[in-house]
């Protein structure tokens, strides 16, 4: 758990479990210490047995197990590992983070359904070589005002087929929604490059494609269901078109990605009441997205995924996961994968379809047929709306999923985020000029009562940072030094249902900011930079725990404020 020693400068992760705040490097065996304890029986995650009692339950089991006419040596191997692996006393490795760069893109987007956009990346060089995952962030999407297309491509095997899917999928999407709906408009060189496919998807592949148009099965309440159609149908082609092998290195088994996509789309003012002029007028097509909308929202997300990339809304403080885990964890995939002939190894710990991949789901990963047999490409799909309660839009790849559930992901994002408002707006609460707030450095609440620190800050002109020291310029010009370990305490904010504030002492960002705005309401800080360092720095310390708490995949965070994070 998180003892006062040199541990507190890292960030802690609430157990979605047990509650306790871990730190992250020690989140991987604290997890498999409540798998360990569930096999053996017991109730009580809070609680580690002892040895004693362990070796009793460990002697009742086998005991028990024996004497069954179900008896699986399988299963003798797992309780005996379990009781290894709690009997041990283990020394988790650390991740040398201050090595490691992070950066983030920011990416404008002219949406007013959108604060501010920013995606982190790390191939995580201890266990990839490369970077094979990919992103995907489009502004006016098929030409229309508040329409935004994101997407996030989680290769396997090479990179070759994220590539194509990052490149290729929004163009065969848009044409689907094209068809539909005439509001939706594709350039002259977006034509020429769909005009292309057409030697590849012919005449007897279309027809295959016709059951994307039965409308047999197909829920008629839902208003959203030609652009699922459309997801299923964009999805379809890119497999196809994957099967060309183009650039693949391969001649056995060529890459493959999981993928999620959001289309986020604008709900026109006047369709929820209101008035706004400049607005596009709605389609006369009865298939318009915006021919029926929940009442009060003012935009919709539509989803879309396939494999183990993943799409996690933050609405009213609690996390909502709007996509579905494609991989041999999943019963009904795996139910799925067996009856259509395909096997599912014994590998730990969910097995391996045909002994090799562990997603069901997903593009590519032709040149095998066998295999192919079993991964289709087929997405699971889905429309919400969203309004002022809807906080953050996060997607990404199984590098982050792999050690972090949704639960702890949104309870880390809301930290780091409330964290970091207060810092700002403490700063700007003592109205300090533009020239000496060049730079926003994150306090914490002991530095809030540091009358050394504060006079610092006030004096000071301008913030150095380095892996080992701080340094501030006082208005003479001259550099007074100040310990990391004294500005990164780790202190309870006033909020009482708020863990405490995340820091990597190694990691201190110092975001340009618009130190110059004024606040607004009740304190509320309106910055024009405030929001995109704010994205910047979340989706920074979620690449940074999902390597601490030993992550093995390349890791892609891509973080959306949505308009409700104002209320936080």
């Amino acid at each position: 758990t998180a003892p006062q020693n040199e541990d507190s400068k890292h960030v802690s992760v609430s157990c979605s479990v047990c509650q306790q705040a871990i730190y992250p490097h020690h989140l991987l065996y604290h997890k498999k210490s409540h798998k360990a304890q569930t096999l053996l029986g017991f109730d009580s995650p809070q609680r580690r047995p002892d040895k004693k009692t362990l070796l009793a339950q460990r002697q009742t089991l086998i005991s028990t197990l024996t004497q069954t006419l179900k008896y699986s040596e399988r299963h003798r191997q797992k309780i005996d590992y379990s009781f290894e692996f709690l009997m041990d006393n283990h020394t988790p490795t650390r991740c040398d983070l201050a090595s490691i760069n992070y950066p983030s893109t920011y990416k404008k987007v002219n949406n007013s359904l959108i604060k501010a956009l920013s995606v982190c990346q790390d191939k995580n060089s201890l266990w990839q070589g490369d970077m094979e995952d990919r992103f995907i962030v489009l502004d006016n999407y098929g030409n229309r005002a508040g329409t935004s297309f994101l997407g996030l491509v989680d290769g396997f095997r090479g990179a070759t087929a994220a590539e194509r899917v990052a490149t290729e999928l929004p163009l065969l999407f848009l044409d689907q929604l094209a068809q539909t709906d005439c509001s939706y408009k594709k350039s002259k060189e977006e034509q020429q490059i769909l005009d292309s496919f057409a030697t590849v998807i012919k005449a007897d592949y279309r027809e295959r494609e016709k059951i994307f148009s039965d409308t047999s099965g197909v829920d008629k309440s839902n208003p959203y269901g030609w652009i699922h159609k459309a997801y299923a149908k964009s999805f379809w082609r890119m497999d196809r078109l994957l099967r060309l092998g183009r650039n693949e290195a391969s001649k056995v088994r060529w890459s493959g990605c999981s993928a999620v996509t959001c289309l986020v789309e604008r709900i026109p003012s006047r369709e929820r009441g209101g008035t706004e002029e400049g607005e596009r007028k709605p389609s006369e097509n009865t298939h318009s997205p915006s021919s029926k909308t929940a009442q009060g929202a003012a935009g919709l997300l539509h989803i879309a995924n396939v494999g183990n990339a993943h799409a996690v809304l933050c609405k009213n403080g609690k996390s909502h996961c709007l996509s579905e885990e494609h991989s041999t964890a999943n019963v009904r995939e795996r139910k799925r994968v067996l009856e259509n002939g395909g096997s599912i190894s014994t590998n730990e710990p969910d097995g391996l379809v045909e002994g090799y991949l562990r997603t069901t789901r997903g593009l590519g990963h032709h040149g095998d047929l066998i295999l192919k047999r079993s991964v289709i490409p087929v997405p699971h799909t889905i429309s919400v709306p969203i309004d002022d309660t809807c906080q953050f839009l996060i997607l990404a790849s199984n590098g982050l999923w792999e050690v972090l559930d949704y639960k702890e992901v949104l309870a880390l994002t809301l930290r780091t985020f409330t964290h970091y408002l207060r810092m700002y707006e403490y700063i700007q609460q003592n109205r300090m000029s533009p020239y000496k707030c060049q730079y926003l450095m994150l306090l914490t609440e002991d530095n809030l009562n540091d009358s050394e620190a504060l006079n610092d800050l006030q004096d000071g002109a301008e913030i150095l940072y380095s892996h080992t020291e701080i340094l501030l310029s006082d208005s003479k010009g001259n550099l007074k030094q100040i310990k990391p370990k004294k500005l990164l305490q780790t202190v309870s904010p006033p909020v009482s249902d708020t863990p405490p504030p995340p820091q990597y002492e190694d990691s201190i960002k110092i975001h340009p900011s618009n130190c110059g705005s004024q606040t607004a309401g009740k304190g509320r800080v309106t910055s024009e930079t405030l929001y995109d360092d704010a994205a910047s720095y979340i989706s920074e310390q979620l690449v940074k725990t999902a390597l601490a708490a030993g992550s093995r995949d390349n890791i892609t965070v891509l973080i959306v404020l949505l308009n409700g994070c104002d209320k936080i």
